[in-house]
């Protein structure tokens, strides 16, 4: 489907909540040393790195969002596709092999969640450019963000909307990566910025540390009235770690959280950490809806792992295998969230912060 499917189910969806209640080219001026340079002119080179191929707080709101986007979907006629109704957002550390590099499982997990955003980790592609990674990934119209440094495992950030503006935060708790950010001009008014993340495995006190530095940055830098998600690889070794409640100054950190079918929320690979998380602050959490695949629902978000997930020809190409690959590092979240309104022509449907 194209772009005005979703906004026509996104249209529906708000009538009911009102009827109910890259490879950088160009070095430019940076932030810190890992800040690259710009391939797009629509983009400041003092603003940092993208490459561009074609370039309501309360849980009772947040309930009755998800029940009329629900109901709109089963008035659409379901099964529907996820991403044409709503904006997907996906925390992914899911290189594989011995590189720590994107391979074919990580590459069919993409495919067959075709999400609009990507906080992404370990943003490396032993096979070729980052863009030739894109493009077979997600689309050769898809923007990204990389942090420029030599070795290391840099973040950064994928979008099927364009990337206003973009750079990184020092964390000064390790030398091989840094916090990554994006602001990105997804439908309506309102921005939303996008944080990559990869915290220390050292330890509770070490990504308490990253976690307090990060917050003091997004509230220095973020306008109160623009959305907000963060995520990725947190390496969190259970919900209620020290880090996530820092975090909880500017995102909701609380539950529900996403699960696979099996209703296990942890991400590690071996399914017994909660390592990854898409937390977006209350203006954005408050639109979450469920995501859809195929006739699937989950009502929180999903935990994606192949050897648990049926039918996967809901997510084709994915592979019973990929989750299970050799070096593969975690489990990708997936999170939707309904930003689209028809009353102001794809105006946000709630303020951000």
């Amino acid at each position: 489907m194209m772009l005005r499917t979703r906004k026509a189910l996104a249209w529906t969806f708000s009538l009911a909540v009102v009827a109910a209640c890259g490879d950088a080219a160009t070095q430019g001026g940076s932030q810190d040393s890992g800040d690259a340079g710009i391939t797009d002119a629509s983009v400041s080179p003092a603003d940092g790195a993208i490459s561009d191929a074609s370039h309501a707080d309360s849980s009772s709101s947040k309930d009755a969002a998800t029940d009329a986007f629900v109901e709109a979907a089963a008035d659409a006629g379901k099964p529907v596709d996820h991403s044409h109704a709503a904006l997907r957002v996906m925390a992914a550390n899911t290189t594989s092999g011995t590189q720590q590099s994107y391979e074919g499982p990580g590459i069919r997990i993409f495919q067959g969640f075709n999400p609009d955003v990507v906080l992404i980790q370990e943003f490396k592609y032993a096979a070729g450019t980052l863009r030739n990674l894109v493009d077979t990934a997600f689309g050769a119209s898809f923007s990204y963000y990389v942090e420029t440094r030599v070795g290391g495992i840099p973040n950064g950030i994928v979008s099927r909307y364009p990337i206003l503006d973009s750079g990184t935060w020092v964390d000064a708790s390790v030398s091989d990566r840094a916090f990554v950010w994006a602001r990105i001009d997804i439908p309506g008014p309102t921005d939303l910025w996008a944080i990559s993340l990869h915290l220390l495995t050292t330890g509770i006190t070490q990504r308490d540390t990253e976690a307090k530095q990060l917050v003091m940055n997004i509230q220095a830098s973020i306008p109160a009235g623009d959305f907000l998600v963060l995520g990725g690889d947190l390496n969190t070794d259970a919900t209620d770690e020290l880090a996530l409640m820092d975090l909880g100054a500017v995102v909701n950190v609380a539950g529900p959280y996403p699960v696979d079918q099996a209703n296990n929320n942890n991400t590690s690979t071996n399914r017994n950490r909660p390592h990854d998380w898409v937390l977006a602050n209350p203006g954005l959490d408050a639109l979450a809806v469920p995501v859809l695949i195929g006739a699937s629902s989950f009502q929180n978000g999903l935990v994606f792992d192949t050897r648990v997930y049926t039918p996967l020809a809901e997510v084709s190409p994915i592979l019973s295998t990929d989750s299970a690959a050799a070096g593969m590092q975690h489990m990708p979240v997936i999170r939707d969230f309904m930003v689209e309104s028809p009353a102001d022509g794809g105006a946000d449907a709630a303020d951000g912060l």
